[in-house]
Order: C-alpha cells, then sequence, then structure tokens
C-alpha cells in the first residue's frame, strides 16, 4: 500500500477521520469516521506512527494541503512543546485529573516519540528551546529527554524508559510551586526553603499515589532521585547499591538540566561546564559508570552549546562528530562578527575548524533559528 504519513496537525480532536488509520506495518489503528475524543488517544498514535492511503488521503481533511506536502516530517520542538504544556496542565492540577497515570505516561511517550525522530534536534532544544511555559515544567521535559536517551543506550525496554520518564515529569511535584518562586528568587535559598527541598521527594511520593500512580517503579525512582552513591543525599542516606539505577539515572539527567538553566538566583553554567561539574565536584555522589555513559551520549560538548571555532566563527553544536570532543556544529557568525548568510555546517576534528572555546548565549549574540539549521523536523 502507498503510504502518507500524517502529524497531529491533521487531526482534529472531536471531529470524525476522514480516512482509516494504519501503522508503518499496514496495521489498521483506527477506522474513517472514528472520533478522536482525548489527547491520550493521539499520544498513543504519534508513537506507533500514522499512516494513511496515498490515493485516500487527497479526499479527506486538508485536501490541498495534503497534496502541498505528501512528504511532510514530524517536527520535534513541536512534539516537546506539546509536551510541555500538556505537562503544565497535568502538574498544575494533579486531584483535579482522572487517569493521572496514564496521562503522563502519553506525555512521556511523545517525548520519546521526539527523541526517536531526532535525538540531537531534542537534546538541543534543552539550550535552544527554553521559552514558552514554567521552568519548574520545562526542566522536567528536559531531564526525561536525558533519560530517554540513556536509557535507550543502555538498552532498557521500552516500557521500562517510559517508567523512568515519568518519574523524570513528576520528580518535583512534591515542590512544584516553591520551585517556580525558587527560579525567580534573585536571593539564596533560606532555611525554610530547603526544608521543602529535602521533603520534596516524600511528599511527592505521597502525592502520586494519592493521584493513583501505582508504579512501583516510578514511585522509587521519584523517592530516591536526590541520594548520593557516598550517603550524603536524602531523603534516607542511601548508598550505591542501595539506591535504584533509575534513580541514579535520574539523578544524573536532573543534574545536568538544572545546571545549564537560566536560575534567578545564580546564572547558568555553560553545558561543557556542567559535566565537568558533575565528574569533578559531584564524582563520589554519582555512579562513574552511569557518568561515563552520560559523556559519551550527550558529548564534551553537548548539543545546543554555542561555541567559537580556531577560525574565529562562532556557531551552534548540533550533531555527533568522529568523537565526543570533535561533534559538528553550524556556522552562524563568520571570522570577521558578521552573521552568515546561512548557517555552515563544520567538521571540528579539521584545525581550522577546532573548537577554541565555549560561550555563553550572551557571548555568542546571535538569534537562532532550529528550523532554519534541522529544516521541518525542528518547525517551531
Amino acid at each position: 500500500m502507498d503510504q502518507r504519513r500524517i502529524t497531529i496537525s491533521d487531526i482534529v480532536m472531536g471531529e470524525p477521520l476522514p480516512w482509516d488509520v494504519y501503522d508503518d506495518s499496514n496495521r489498521l489503528l483506527l477506522r474513517k469516521g472514528q472520533i478522536i475524543a482525548r489527547e491520550s488517544q493521539i499520544s498513543t498514535l504519534i508513537t506507533r506512527g500514522m499512516f494513511v492511503e496515498a490515493r485516500n488521503a487527497a479526499g479527506g481533511r486538508k485536501q490541498d494541503a495534503a497534496a502541498q506536502r505528501p512528504t511532510e516530517q514530524p517536527s520535534v520542538v513541536r512534539y516537546i512543546n506539546l509536551a510541555n504544556k500538556r505537562l503544565e496542565r497535568l502538574l498544575f492540577n494533579l486531584h483535579a485529573e482522572d487517569g493521572l497515570e496514564a496521562k503522563i505516561l502519553d506525555v512521556a511517550r511523545v517525548i520519546g516519540y521526539a527523541v526517536q525522530t531526532n535525538a540531537d534536534i531534542a537534546l538541543s532544544c534543552i539550550m535552544l528551546n527554553q521559552g514558552g511555559c514554567p521552568y519548574s515544567v520545562r526542566h522536567c521535559v528536559d531531564t526525561a529527554i536525558v533519560v530517554n536517551v540513556i536509557g535507550r543506550a543502555l538498552q532498557k525496554p521500552q516500557e521500562e524508559v517510559e517508567l523512568l520518564m515519568a518519574a523524570a515529569l513528576t520528580m518535583n511535584v512534591g515542590m512544584l510551586r516553591q520551585q517556580e518562586q525558587f527560579h525567580q528568587r534573585a536571593g539564596a535559598l533560606t532555611g525554610d526553603d530547603k526544608s521543602v527541598v529535602h521533603a520534596h521527594p516524600e511528599t511527592g511520593v505521597a502525592l502520586l499515589r494519592e493521584a493513583g500512580v501505582r508504579s512501583q517503579l516510578w514511585l522509587d525512582c521519584v523517592l530516591h532521585h536526590h541520594e548520593n552513591e557516598d550517603g550524603s543525599g536524602y531523603p534516607a542516606g542511601k548508598r550505591t547499591q542501595e539506591i535504584p539505577e533509575g534513580a541514579r539515572i535520574l539523578a544524573l539527567a536532573d543534574r545536568y538540566c538544572a545546571r545549564v538553566a537560566q536560575r534567578g538566583y545564580r546564572k547558568s553554567m555553560l553545558p561543557n561546564a556542567a559535566l565537568r561539574d558533575i565528574l569533578t565536584t559531584d564524582k563520589d555522589k554519582i555512579d562513574a559508570r552511569l557518568a561515563a555513559l552520560f559523556i559519551r551520549e550527550l558529548g564534551v560538548y553537548p548539543m545546543g552549546s554555542y561555541v567559537r571555532l580556531e577560525n574565529g566563527e562562532i556557531g551552534v553544536v548540533t550533531g555527533r562528530g568522529k568523537t565526543t570532543t570533535t561533534p559538528t556544529i553550524h556556522a552562524l557568525i563568520g571570522p570577521r562578527g558578521a552573521p552568515l548568510s546561512f548557517p555552515i555546517k563544520r567538521d571540528t576534528s579539521r584545525d581550522l575548524h577546532a573548537i577554541r572555546d565555549v560561550l555563553a548565549p550572551e557571548q555568542a549574540a546571535v538569534r537562532i533559528s532550529m528550523q532554519q539549521i534541522w529544516g521541518m523536523e525542528a518547525a517551531a
């Protein structure tokens, strides 16, 4: 069967489908005329892939648009923005939502599909797509992206990866509203603030249980994601093998994403410095094996980092290279400081285009369009 992929924009909730919908193996998922009534149904379709017969597509909704974009690709940025919006509603209305466990897992699947579509774009969103929703929500989505990348690298079953991502999405529910206040505040945390922080894993587990979450893996990761290998963490001061591996993965992802985010009470760290800080300052607190895997998967210069090259060009890290220290970048500013007409791909393993240093966004002083670099897969 000649198929055409459809996307979220082709489906209108509450209206009958104008075609039969298949997965990528030609298995029928939904029949023509069926009504999509819940966002969770759309998320499931996204996860499995959505296709229609090309000969029937022109007779359905958005006929002209479908004919003009038969090879339209899904947008990673749109999926992640969708996840942010849906998670914000769920977290801030925790006990008003029926079936919270399933709905959070749906959000995790949307993020997983985004990473599967293009992991480089998904990871770059941590640095380059920081607007549009509260920090307390965005940080959880960013952490879930990293958790997905690491879980896949460890070849964990998809169901387990989704539960680890769900834990990332809900890890701070025990201090959600306070976290947003902490983020906006210019001063350091007070003693009372720190008490809230230290209590939030246990508070979060209690809230999730009340909201219907039953997965023990999920709850254990939320409870233990601030435990340290040397026993200095909280809430129980557990050590090494007493800490579930999923919680250790979540802890590293949480540390990295928190360090690179702009905060009210401190500046964000450069992404390469954040990884270095985790490996040095926190070396006794983290799982060394997992830390090495993080470096391998994120790279010494993580996706979305601004860099200056030896030839004076300024660009952004956009892909993996031959080694973890020689990623692909796209140059945006020329050697003399003038913006380039279009991004130019550079191989940093070449001496002329080697990375000289990493820049903060304000140092790079460049306006970036993710779509201009990655195309429709990064359309906002």
